[in-house]
């Protein structure tokens, strides 16, 4: 058998293999072997040391990773990035400067390992992660960003020694993998930690601090906190760019005011991370820290690296905005957001997993908004009324939608220029308003 066409790939990828952000757990597989084998059937792409940044984490992994790309891209560099899951297009999941992956070399790749799938089984993850390592090799990158799917120590991206392994923070969310105390949670992150490569953690936090050091002196490997080395404040937002100032916490004292299309306060903390990833790249002499890079990377992120999903506006009368935030610790930050800015009335449309238990995030949710409980158009998505109910017996009213595009055609008939819509719950409800979106365009 042989694919011919990119509707073929997907038609495989999605009906032959399990797909754990539609199917949810049943699709997740806690092991390396299978990626091994994948990688051993390609002639083992994944090999190079010299190429990868390894970021794990329980939010900003995304953030972080097309910033470090977005500056080794400004460095001259071509860059690859690994993410998941993706919001339109599983192409997005495999970058390069930017530029997804064309059709023809996702086809070609995918084709390379028909002939070991029926034998190894892959998960969805496990074959994209596979296409991922064997297209930077054929294509020569000079570095690769990977992100992490969920965990750490068992994720099928953990078969490489990278340059530097960084993890942005740790809260709680996949805890029937991952464990139910923090302390779990971090030590499954801190699995990425490498022998003798140098760690960069984005959060000081007392539950897990033990865990992160204990490791990296384990693994003689050089360990760095952000905040210890750099410093972020939010400033504000002018209207198109937000404002932060920045300052080390080293020798240099630097100190200075940056401006990015990067928004949300809660953007403070991946700053700091990828200010201390770009000094770190420095002391090993691998990128040499350049202040201008710096600043020209936060202004042109979205540029530089398509990087969509996160606090974007994509109206401004009314103001709407599309965010991914799904976990206790992500929807907190964006209710602190959503303290800080001016509007009318706010409406929040929301949906989120079958899987989650919401209970938590419903205590934490804005009390005054109009709410349009939905359900994104994948399997694993709880039922809008189910979510209605549950929401109302919170002490939560709203209404409920089947569909993504039906939510926001009745927001945006009942709000006017001078009212915030968020829509927010989950990549998979910021997926369908975006495609949704792109067919029926604000006027």
């Amino acid at each position: 058998m042989k694919i011919k066409t990119m509707q073929e790939a997907e038609n495989y990828l999605y009906n032959s293999l399990p797909v754990f952000h539609r199917q949810g757990p049943a699709a997740y597989k806690a092991d390396i072997g299978n990626i091994s084998s994948l990688m051993q059937h390609v002639g083992n792409p994944h090999m190079d040391r010299d190429k990868f940044i390894h970021i794990a984490g329980t939010n900003g992994k995304g953030s972080t990773a097309h910033l470090t790309s977005a500056y080794l891209q400004e460095n001259g560099y071509k860059v690859g990035v690994y993410t998941s899951p993706h919001y339109t297009d599983i192409r997005e999941r495999i970058k390069i400067n930017g530029v997804l992956i064309s059709e023809e070399d996702f086809v070609a790749c995918l084709n390379r390992f028909l002939d070991i799938i029926e034998e190894v089984q892959p998960s969805f993850f496990e074959i994209i992660c596979a296409m991922a390592f064997l297209y930077f090799k054929e294509q020569n990158v000079d570095y690769a960003v990977i992100e992490t799917g969920m965990g750490g120590r068992l994720d099928s991206t953990n078969i490489i020694t990278p340059i530097l392994s960084v993890i942005t923070n740790i809260s709680f969310d996949h805890q029937q993998f991952l464990g139910n105390t923090l302390k779990k949670i971090a030590g499954e992150k801190a699995g990425i930690i490498k022998d003798s490569v140098p760690c960069i953690i984005g959060e000081k936090v007392d539950e897990t601090y033990d865990v992160f050091i204990e490791k990296a002196l384990s693994m003689k490997s050089t360990i760095y906190f952000s905040e210890d080395v750099w410093q972020c404040n939010y400033i504000g937002f002018d209207g198109e760019l937000t404002k932060f100032q920045i300052n080390s916490k080293d020798a240099r004292q630097t100190s200075t005011m940056i401006k990015t299309n990067l928004h949300g306060r809660y953007q403070t903390k991946n700053i700091e991370l990828f200010l201390t990833i770009a000094y770190v790249l420095d002391r090993l002499s691998i990128v040499e820290f350049n202040l201008n890079l710096i600043k020209s990377t936060l202004l042109d992120i979205t540029k530089l690296t398509n990087f969509i999903g996160r606090w974007q506006t994509i109206s401004e009368k009314p103001k709407i905005i599309l965010e991914s935030a799904h976990n206790i610790a992500g929807i907190t930050e964006v209710t602190e957001q959503l303290k800080l800015m001016e509007f009318d009335q706010l409406f929040i449309i929301y949906g989120t997993v079958a899987d989650k238990d919401i209970s938590e995030i419903l205590k934490i949710l804005p009390l005054d908004a109009h709410y349009m409980w939905t359900k994104a158009n994948i399997p694993r998505a709880m039922d809008e009324n189910i979510l209605k109910n549950t929401a109302f017996a919170s002490g939560i009213p709203g209404e409920s939608f089947s569909k993504v595009g039906n939510a926001i055609e009745n927001a945006v008939k009942l709000a006017s220029d001078k009212d915030l819509i968020l829509i927010v719950g989950s990549i998979f409800i910021v997926g369908d308003a975006l495609q949704y979106l792109k067919n029926n365009p604000l006027s």
